[in-house]
């Protein structure tokens, strides 16, 4: 009886290998892909959050209504940014670059647009916007842009105490 002794694989076996192996190298290259577009949409909204948490923090400190002139105005009485006194000096602000708690441009995150909204809504219903100080409670409304776009928006309520 012939027996014949097989050393090394056959021209198919190999084939079958190395389209595995290119297959594989196919699926890890796609992944990587996705996960570094992933990342990148992760740290934008990250991004955003702590800009929309910079004007959070940066109006916190301030009276709803302007300490001198009180509710007779809504709105910016003030020229720039650096003189806003009160919340609803911030109606309708748009700043690019963004600025952190403490009113610093943050030119690295140029990209970046905060725009705020200040409404006063009814006291029975937070979804209902109402004439300038018809009632204590105002609406903050922060939208982070990034080239355009909407990133995140965020809003949060303020009563006047006084």
């Amino acid at each position: 009886m012939y027996t014949r002794k097989t050393h090394g694989f056959t021209l198919v076996e190999i084939l079958v290998a190395v389209a595995l192996v290119g297959i594989a190298f196919v699926a890890l290259i796609a992944s990587n892909r996705a996960f570094t577009v992933a990342n990148g949409q992760a740290i934008d909204i990250s991004t955003a959050e702590f800009l929309a948490e910079q004007l959070r923090e940066l109006t916190a400190a301030l009276p709803v209504v302007d300490p001198q002139t009180t509710t007779s105005t809504f709105g910016p009485e003030e020229g720039t940014l650096a003189g806003y006194d009160d919340l609803d000096d911030f109606d309708g602000a748009v700043i690019s670059p963004p600025i952190d708690a403490g009113r610093v441009a943050m030119s690295e995150l140029a990209a970046f647009t905060q725009r705020i909204t200040v409404e006063n809504v009814s006291g029975s219903d937070f979804t209902q916007v109402v004439g300038n100080h018809t009632t204590p409670f105002v609406r903050v409304t922060v939208d982070i842009l990034m080239n355009g776009r909407t990133i995140t928006s965020t809003r949060w309520i303020r009563a006047r105490l006084n």
